[in-house]
């Protein structure tokens, strides 16, 4: 590119499952297809063990203190730290602070922000949603979403 490119304006909070996110930057935003999406995540929060068959994941963490599981591997971060979750390497997340987590994540392409965009229900305010317990129908279905998008769900959130 030979200027500055000049993204789409962030989108409005949304809610992903129990967290308040925002697509900061689109794929579509950039020749390198990166991705820039905002998490507000409450006490407790996990996604369902997984991985990305397309692309690496980069967590950078604003406020809070999240564990992670790369790989097998624990590793729990705070604010001003920052992940990077291999493409293939089954990895998730817990929000291990009680007033909830805020972190960026970056991906290359339109997989994870294609999940997003296909899973997330317009926000009713910048606070984050009312907690839903994820039933199994939910999850299969979420499952079945994140195959549809190169990701693949190979166990239970954290606990």
């Amino acid at each position: 590119m030979s200027s500055i490119a000049h993204p789409r304006q962030p989108s409005p909070r949304q809610y992903f499952l129990n967290t308040s996110i925002s697509i900061l930057v689109s794929h579509r935003d950039s020749e390198d297809g990166v991705a820039v999406i905002d998490h507000h995540a409450p006490f407790g929060d996990s996604p369902p063990l997984h991985f990305h068959r397309n692309e690496d994941e980069t967590f950078v963490i604003l406020s809070g203190t999240v564990r992670f599981e790369v790989g097998g591997k624990i590793r729990v971060l705070t604010a001003s730290e920052a992940i990077v979750v291999p493409k293939g390497v089954p990895h998730s997340f817990r929000v291990e602070s009680v007033d909830g987590a805020r972190f960026l994540t970056a991906t290359r392409g339109p997989d994870f922000e294609g999940l997003v965009r296909m899973a997330a229900r317009p926000a009713d305010s910048d606070a984050l949603p009312a907690p839903m317990t994820v039933t199994p129908e939910m999850a299969e279905a979420l499952a079945s979403l994140c195959a549809a998008n190169g990701i693949d769900v190979v166990g239970p959130p954290l606990a």
